[in-house]
């Protein structure tokens, strides 16, 4: 009886076990991994991911950096990649993505993936506002250049109320400057250059800030350079198209620590077409290779791209720096006769009927009448009166050091 007992528990509990459904294992749906940005724009980027779960469902979600998962923007995909656009430029954003392995089972989201968007192009129009052109970045008035922009200095500066100047260029993407001779390389079309003066307000201490007057604005346009200058509001917050003439009342103290007073004078456009007139048409006047070679500063233009058709800068000449003594009297003259005056009293120039200067630095001194004139030069540089002391426009004053420079050269003519 017993033995009969132990076999029907036996049977009973085979019969129990053969019923039980098989145990299913799901595999946990495994996150994303590798996730790459790329083609980043100022506006676009594409991101790329790997997927161990061969799966073909995606959620991508992303916001500025620092955003609280759930609340950013999302896109389903069918494919490990995804472009994001209508974003904003110089721009940090986080990405997440999780993966989708079927309806009820869902990856956690992948670890973030954080980039920033480019810099906005560089807007090669005359808008109302400077800000408008996207030529700096941060507040305007620290006067960071965008990184599509590069600054550029000049060997011998032109004088303009002892203020300071800061020069760029802004080329199209993917184009450079063409090296043509000593003189202007060929710019692309949609060049901007630009001049920005400002007067720091004690030059002993130039973190104690600086008073920004205006920016001139030089853009080149279907082969056609066009003029526009922006004025500075007293926020210095941005500055506005306007083509006519100002005066500025500017205070500062100078490296004596004497306090100067300057009306410092804006010029209106026809003043600008003037003296960047030649041959009836409009050029630049200070970005020479001639002028801008000195301290490296062409072979750093090679070597970041932004030159080009010229192997090496010992094939241009330097303008010589006219406060260099190392240089003689009568190149240091020239130099600054070139950079102040030679853009009116040159063939084609402002002046060409109105004097028979020539100041050219390459002209040679028989043909520049600089002697035959000599008086009529120390005249109109050594007192200032409007409308005739020379330059005739962007000063308001007599640049002591340069004229003293220009009468020392002509006592020996």
């Amino acid at each position: 009886m017993k033995n009969n007992l132990l076999f029907l528990f036996t049977c009973l509990f085979l019969v129990s076990c053969s019923s039980d459904d098989d145990a299913v294992t799901v595999q946990q749906c495994v996150k994303p991994t590798s996730l790459v940005a790329s083609l980043i724009t100022f506006e676009s980027a594409t991101i790329t991911w790997s997927d161990t779960n061969n799966a073909n469902t995606f959620t991508v979600e992303y916001g500025t950096t620092g955003f609280t998962l759930g609340s950013g923007t999302t896109k389903n995909r069918t494919e490990a990649s995804v472009m994001l656009t209508n974003l904003s430029a110089n721009t940090s954003y986080d990405v997440y993505i999780k993966t989708a392995c079927s309806i009820e089972n869902s990856s956690m989201y992948s670890e973030v993936l954080t980039f920033t968007t480019a810099v906005p192009l560089v807007i090669p129009q005359l808008l109302p506002n400077l800000s408008d052109l996207n030529l700096f970045v941060g507040n305007l008035n620290n006067l960071t250049p965008s990184s599509r922009a590069f600054e550029y200095n000049l060997n011998t500066p032109l004088f303009t109320d002892y203020s300071h100047k800061q020069r760029l260029i802004a080329l199209p993407p993917g184009t450079s400057m063409d090296y043509v001779d000593n003189g202007f390389p060929d710019f692309p079309d949609n060049t901007l250059i630009s001049k920005t003066f400002y007067y720091f307000n004690d030059e002993r201490n130039e973190s104690s800030g600086k008073t920004i007057i205006e920016t001139r604005i030089l853009i080149k346009i279907n082969g056609i350079w066009e003029l526009g200058n922006y004025k500075w509001n007293a926020n210095q917050t941005d500055a506005v198209l306007d083509d006519l003439a100002h005066t500025v009342p500017v205070n500062y103290v100078d490296m004596n620590g004497t306090s100067q007073n300057i009306n410092y004078g804006i010029p209106n456009m026809q003043d600008c077409i003037d003296c960047h007139i030649k041959s009836s048409v409009i050029t630049p006047i200070g970005p020479k290779l001639r002028t801008m070679n000195f301290n490296n500063q062409l072979q750093d233009f090679i070597n970041a791209g932004y030159l080009t058709n010229l192997s090496s800068p010992s094939s241009v000449t330097s303008l010589p720096n006219w406060e260099d003594t190392n240089n003689t009297l009568e190149e240091r003259a020239r130099a600054y006769f070139d950079v102040n005056c030679a853009h009116c009293h040159t063939e084609g120039g402002f002046c060409e009927y109105q004097s028979d200067l020539r100041l050219n630095f390459e002209t040679p001194l028989a043909d520049s009448m600089i002697a035959e004139l000599k008086a009529s030069i120390d005249s109109r540089m050594g007192r200032y009166s409007a409308g005739f002391s020379m330059p005739l426009t962007g000063t308001s004053m007599i640049h002591s050091e340069g004229y003293s420079l220009i009468r020392q050269y002509l006592s020996t003519l």
